[in-house]
């Protein structure tokens, strides 16, 4: 039984594959169209995951859509009527729901086929699809789950029991109240105005002290029972006051925070505008505050449960910060979170939903890896180097194939030893947002410069920014507190006092570190690579960034030649191939 699960018209529009509750490929959208978050509809990556899964359209048995447009009516409105939104915040809305209404007539013309040679098509609302596209990939039997997010379907924040084969969906927290609508708030105020830009202020965080949480916590009050209201007179999302359009693709919120936020903080900062420690200790107290808020949501969830396993999903959960204090504030212990938790997750969750909940199928799948995205072979490889030969010669690259592993690994490890920087392609494309050692750039994490190295030369971004260390499995311990393996870098952990003069470019200005632990079971290449660094210099890790510049993860070998000859990247590796500059 093939299951397309499907993101459309939402942010990072994504599709998966499901053959008889198995995971068979997953992939993002905006891989393909490099549009960061693309919203639009995923007809590449249905066309990939078919691809990958070897099947045409016809062979689908099920479509799983994660929306539902006419969930929860009754309460939108009631709310119409109380709250009386603006007349472009109705438009947009209806706008994007017939949007979604008209999927099957998209996707038939995406596959070639007649609306009336569709499988069935579910629609399965947003929030559940968050929960279950945590739950039913864990490796947990039974579990607390939970999902945090802006909101989708009118819900922001949702509780559900997993046990065995079945999620249930207990209260949730409805729009217009909102822990991602907070964060995104004060992203704007701090003058990242670009969709997805929150994860930049968790990173500007540790930079400063938490001078202003008494203010912030004004736009917050937490109810008993795991609940919160927004203070909405510091915002204009619920009124219609902030735009939300898709224009070509590109999903673009307008400002979302009130000038009664200006009044309370003083003025907003111009994206121009240099960032000052009055900036910093405002990202850091507002870290401190969706900390304390999203944790009310888990020890209450907790305590509806008296579970000690813990699913989490939504945009939250890819606050890496909060995730790695998890198991310190409160009394869960196993915590699991799969790489796509935003919204392309969601294609995952709504493709297990049907699996799982609609049709009653038994759990057969973890998700223990993050690889189910496209792969190219050698020829591939040959094939794009050939058409790019011309500009190979100009940058003055010289080039080799290794035909043993042990070869090529042992040659990589002794150039990221010596300071150069690497392009490193292998294998199947990685799921979610995280490049975890087949699309990424690697360098020394010995090396203090190396983090400005990579920002000045190739990355092109914010100096504030970490980079992640990928650390293998069996030595995590050695150089985090705290720390449990982690193969997704999806938490945030202490590195240990003594280790960071011993790894600073990955060591963050708070003495932290967003670690991948590397499995020799799931990825022996990037694995090897590793352990052969650590063999030649003592330290069992490297840096590891995306393979990209200021644009989404390189998909295919084009992608990656073309980044690595406009950077100043050092080498490239892509399959056995090797170029040096």
């Amino acid at each position: 039984m093939n299951i397309l699960g499907i993101n459309a018209y939402h942010a990072d529009v994504s599709a998966v594959l499901v053959r008889d509750g198995e995971l068979v490929a997953a992939v993002e959208e905006e891989r393909f169209r490099r549009i960061k978050h693309v919203a639009g509809f995923p007809t590449e990556a249905i066309r990939a995951v078919l691809e990958m899964g070897g099947i045409g359209a016809g062979d689908l048995d099920h479509v799983a859509v994660s929306r539902r447009p006419g969930a929860h009516f009754w309460r939108k409105a009631w709310y119409a009527i109380r709250r009386r939104p603006a007349a472009r915040l109705v438009r947009d809305r209806a706008a994007n729901h017939q949007r979604v209404r008209d999927v099957p007539q998209t996707l038939a013309a995406a596959l070639g086929l007649s609306p009336d040679r569709l499988p069935a098509v579910h629609w399965v609302e947003h929030h559940p699809a968050h929960l279950a596209s945590t739950y039913f990939v864990s490796p947990f039997d039974e579990a607390a789950v939970c999902a945090i997010d802006g909101f989708g379907d009118f819900v922001s924040t949702s509780w559900a029991t997993g046990r065995g084969p079945r999620l249930e969906v207990s209260p949730r927290v409805f729009f217009p109240h909102s822990l991602g609508l907070l964060y995104l708030a004060i992203t704007q105020y701090l003058g990242f105005p670009h969709f997805g830009d929150e994860f930049k202020v968790m990173g500007l965080a540790p930079y400063g002290q938490p001078d202003f949480v008494r203010e912030i916590a004004q736009l917050i009050r937490l109810r008993p029972g795991g609940g919160f209201d927004l203070d909405l007179s510091y915002f204009v999302h619920w009124s219609g006051g902030a735009s939300m359009t898709w224009e070509a693709d590109v999903p673009v919120l307008g400002r979302v925070f009130s000038p009664r936020l200006e009044a309370l903080l003083g003025p907003a900062r111009d994206p121009s505008d240099p960032l000052t420690s009055r900036h910093e200790a405002m990202a850091a107290s507002l870290q401190v505050v969706f900390e304390d808020a999203a944790f009310h949501v888990l020890n209450a969830l907790h305590a509806r449960t008296r579970l000690t396993r813990l699913c989490l999903a939504g945009g939250c959960a890819m606050n890496s910060v909060a995730n790695g204090k998890i198991r310190e504030r409160t009394p869960f212990t196993d915590v699991y979170i799969q790489p796509a938790s935003a919204d392309n997750g969601t294609a995952l969750g709504a493709a297990y939903w049907v699996w799982n909940q609609v049709l009653g199928q038994p759990r057969r799948f973890v998700m223990d890896h993050g690889y189910w995205g496209p792969a190219f072979d050698e020829e591939s490889i040959r094939a794009a180097l050939a058409a790019r030969a011309a500009d190979i010669d100009k940058a003055g690259c010289t080039a080799q194939a290794f035909d043993r592993r042990e070869a090529l690994c042992a040659f990589v490890a002794d150039r990221i030893a010596a300071g150069d920087v690497v392009g490193w392609f292998q294998g199947r494309m990685e799921w979610g947002a995280r490049a975890l050692g087949n699309r990424s750039i690697l360098a020394d994490p010995r090396r203090a410069d190396m983090r400005e190295i990579i920002n000045t030369k190739i990355k092109f971004r914010e100096k504030f920014r970490p980079f992640a260390p990928s650390v293998l499995e069996e030595a995590h311990a050695e150089y985090f507190v705290g720390s449990v393996p982690d193969r997704f870098m999806m938490q945030v952990y202490p590195v240990r006092p003594e280790k960071r003069d011993v790894i600073p470019a990955v060591t963050h200005v708070d003495g932290s570190g967003r670690l991948q632990t590397v499995s020799r079971d799931t990825n022996p290449l990037y694995w090897e690579l590793i352990h052969t660094f650590g063999e030649r210099t003592g330290v069992p890790m490297v840096l590891n960034t995306s393979f990209n510049e200021n644009e989404p993860i390189v998909l295919g070998p084009d992608q990656a030649l073309d980044c690595f000859l406009r950077t100043h990247m050092d080498v490239l590796v892509m399959g056995r191939h090797v170029l040096v500059k």
